[in-house]
């Protein structure tokens, strides 16, 4: 009898010993998500940006093939008789792409100049394209990022092309 008391009690000595997680083990694994989150979520955050630059960019390259069908068929950027540039539009919700507001400047009747302003998450970004097709990028209050007046720069830290 003696015997299997000592058994019983050694039994629940260890399973009292093994019920749960000390201190220092939780806190020790949130230390180690912590360190994750610090690192991941700059990461994330750049990756939902260049995300949303590229509705920006789409915007303008399709209103520059609306430009140059325009061209095509009336041998102007300016309008024509009773013939509208499609970038004349005065409706703002027709400019709108995303967090990006399209706008154009048709100086002449061979050239023109179309811009993507940001706001909101997109702030201070601003991409540019010509008839001829010369991109540029103006960024401005954004660390780590850099303008480029021949290309446009869509991740933190790209280079503008020599």
């Amino acid at each position: 009898m003696k015997k299997q008391a000592s058994c019983l009690r050694r039994a629940d000595r260890a399973r009292r010993d093994s019920s749960g997680f000390t201190l220092i083990e939780v806190m020790l694994t949130v230390a180690i998500v912590a360190i994750l989150a610090a690192v991941a979520l700059p990461s994330y955050r750049d990756y939902i940006l260049r995300g949303q630059l590229v509705e920006g960019t789409n915007a303008l390259s399709a209103m520059r093939a609306d430009m140059e069908r325009f061209f095509q068929d009336n041998r102007s950027y300016l309008k024509t008789g009773t013939f509208v540039p499609p970038c004349t539009t005065s409706d703002t919700k027709l400019n709108k792409f995303g967090t990006f507001t399209l706008t154009c400047s048709a100086s002449t009747d061979t050239s023109y100049t179309l811009q993507a302003t940001g706001s909101g998450t997109t702030n201070g970004f601003v991409f540019k394209i010509d008839q001829l097709g010369v991109q540029s990028t103006e960024i401005t209050g954004v660390s780590g990022w850099s303008g480029c007046n021949k290309a446009w720069i869509m991740k933190r830290g790209q280079v503008c092309p020599a």
